[in-house]
């Protein structure tokens, strides 16, 4: 493969359509403000690479991403591209990952609105992610030990695994099909409202007004922390451990729990509440 190295990049497509390279300590920045460094390129590798400039990486195919910096001005940085590894580095710039697939995110830091928008094929792990809108419309992830701050995460997303992760989050999983989340913290409020076939297993859920109008809704050995007004519309089966400040007419399912402060069965409910709500027995040594 051809070796670049210790070189900048300023002008507009600079390395456009670059084939069969390893780019070694080079800088995409400068004075000329080009675009779209390395369109319509293909089998190359940035190591230790420096990118200040927009567009950089679309249209691509076979990339590798090792040690990268790109910062808020590098926006809109990986567009319709495709089979890329990105590990050990910083997304920075608004719009970093859109309608791109086969993508491995490893040990990275993105701070990016708008990140991952209707992307496929998604594998991340040890990523620590600040914005809003996350993978809006993606399919097909799996994300372990991620780190997450921001809003409406994960709207319409379609078959997706989380597991070990922290979100502390506000709208997450809203019209979301197949996902299942396991052994993860979900902080925030009105959690995975109109989701789709949504498991959690194991997981600390904490916010007001939490998984409503719910199809297909399955809680296994969850905590619910000052989660009120809970399940309203829902077709739900779970079990929880611990106490959940109330529950608002359920449509149908069945809730166990140790301890549920107050059922709220209103006369103006627009279906019927059909669901089995228990109270855990206590078992006395």
């Amino acid at each position: 493969m051809k070796e670049i190295k210790n070189e900048r990049f300023g002008e507009e497509r600079a390395l456009y359509g670059i084939k069969d390279a390893v780019i070694i300590d080079c800088s995409f920045a400068g004075e000329e403000d080009g675009e779209s460094a390395l369109k319509e390129a293909s089998h190359f590798e940035l190591r230790n690479c420096f990118m200040d400039l927009r567009y950089p990486l679309w249209h691509d195919t076979f990339v590798v991403l090792d040690k990268v910096i790109m910062t808020d001005k590098c926006r809109a940085a990986l567009w319709y591209t495709s089979h890329v590894e990105i590990k050990n580095s910083e997304l920075l710039g608004i719009k970093a990952v859109r309608e791109c697939n086969d993508i491995e995110l490893v040990d990275t830091k993105i701070v990016s609105p708008e990140f991952g928008w209707r992307s496929n094929n998604i594998y991340g792990k040890n990523i620590d992610v600040e914005g809003e809108y996350l993978f809006f419309e993606a399919k097909r992830l799996n994300l372990k030990k991620m780190e997450f701050k921001g809003k409406y995460s994960f709207q319409y997303v379609e078959d997706m695994l989380i597991e070990g992760s922290n979100l502390d989050t506000k709208d997450a999983f809203w019209h979301s099909k197949n996902v299942t989340v396991k052994n993860s913290v979900l902080k925030g409020e009105y959690l995975a409202w109109y989701s789709e076939n949504l498991t959690l297993i194991n997981c600390k859920i904490i916010g007001t007004q939490p998984l409503c109008y719910c199809k297909n809704l399955k809680l296994l050995d969850c905590e619910m922390i000052d989660t009120d007004l809970a399940f309203e519309y829902s077709d739900v089966e779970a079990s929880i451990k611990g106490s959940i400040v109330s529950v608002k007419n359920p449509k149908s399912g069945t809730i166990m729990a140790d301890d549920i402060k107050e059922i709220i069965l209103t006369e103006d409910k627009k279906y019927p509440s059909l669901a089995n709500i228990k109270i855990r027995e206590k078992v006395h040594s």
